[in-house]
């Protein structure tokens, strides 16, 4: 497993980390022993971090964290970075530090523990706030979150703080320029790389242009998400669990670049997941890939796929083609 430096913090983390999501959901809906072996594998893997969130199974994720870490961590000897987040109510923001380190006090409990290495906001950042939407000045303006979160660091309940880069393009790089953030979880994939590059114009999509330059500019460690595209990239199997997260997308419209991808590059490169993973850690800026499993056998497909490396130039040249079409539309 290779090591990627988390931004500004000089973390070395490995470049593929273990996600506690919903959407893949081992450690949501699967038994015990096979959460516990999905761990243990991660961690004999050389995975040196967890990401969690208290959305994630409605705590069920940072439950069994709770008890899984102590016990596969004693039997591997690995002390994984653990990251969890949380959401506001940005219709009811009456005092958001009190808020946050409420959130945060419920997943320490959950998650039986003192600390967290990372704690992430989870709403969306936009320019109206409404729902999951948080505007830039409600993170960053007096007693906002990125203030919330500056005073659980100093208690010592986290150190480090972060976002989800999930929005309006840029309303997201404000934040991120900033500078008072560590860390941002970006959305990026093989359908949808337009948070580190610009798009062609025919190339349909949720565009995030900007949103890895103001990282790289700032220092700020990159977390890419959605790597599988809620696994529509890595397999035609559904679980009723996909979900789209972005604007101008949807499962249907997925699933038809998905299949014109595998059409054009062929299965020389790995299974489809080994693929999408492949891609994402060709782009150096990215510190870390989030891989979400179902299965025991996905998370052996990611390990596999970071030994295989980056994806060959020729490869990132066919795709670059079929954003020019998109995905073979026109």
């Amino acid at each position: 497993m290779k090591h990627r430096t988390f931004g500004r913090s000089g973390i070395q983390v490995s470049e593929v980390i273990f996600g506690g999501g919903s959407v893949g959901g081992i450690l949501v809906h699967k038994d015990d022993a096979t959460k516990r072996e999905a761990i243990r594998r991660a961690l004999a893997g050389g995975i040196n971090w967890i990401d969690t969130a208290a959305q994630y199974g409605n705590g069920k994720s940072e439950e069994a964290l709770s008890w899984l870490l102590p016990q596969e961590g004693k039997m591997s000897g690995a002390t994984p970075y653990l990251s969890t987040k949380f959401q506001l109510d940005a219709e009811h923001l009456e005092n958001v530090p009190a808020q946050i380190e409420e959130r945060l006090m419920g997943s320490l409990a959950r998650l039986k523990r003192k600390s967290v290495d990372v704690l992430q906001l989870h709403n969306r950042i936009g320019s109206r706030a409404g729902g999951r939407v948080m505007t830039v000045e409600q993170i960053l303006g007096k007693d906002g979150v990125a203030d919330g979160l500056d005073r659980l660091r100093e208690k010592g309940l986290i150190r480090h703080m972060g976002i989800t880069a999930i929005g309006e393009a840029p309303s997201v790089c404000e934040v991120i320029r900033s500078g008072r953030f560590d860390s941002a979880q970006v959305y990026y994939n093989l359908l949808n790389p337009s948070a580190a590059r610009k798009m062609p114009q025919a190339w349909t999509g949720h565009d995030f242009n900007g949103v890895i330059d103001a990282c790289r500019a700032s220092r700020v460690a990159v977390m890419a998400i959605r790597i599988f595209a809620a696994g529509i990239i890595a397999t035609d199997e559904r679980t009723g669990r996909e979900s789209v997260l972005t604007a101008n997308t949807s499962l249907a419209e997925d699933e038809r670049k998905a299949k014109a991808v595998f059409d054009a590059i062929g299965a020389g490169e790995g299974t489809r997941g080994q693929v999408a993973l492949r891609f994402v850690l060709s782009n150096p800026d990215v510190s870390c890939a989030i891989i979400g499993s179902a299965e025991l056998h996905h998370v052996d497909e990611a390990l596999q796929a970071a030994e295989r490396g980056p994806l060959p130039a020729g490869i990132l040249a066919r795709l670059d083609k079929l954003y020019e079409n998109d995905f073979c539309r026109i």
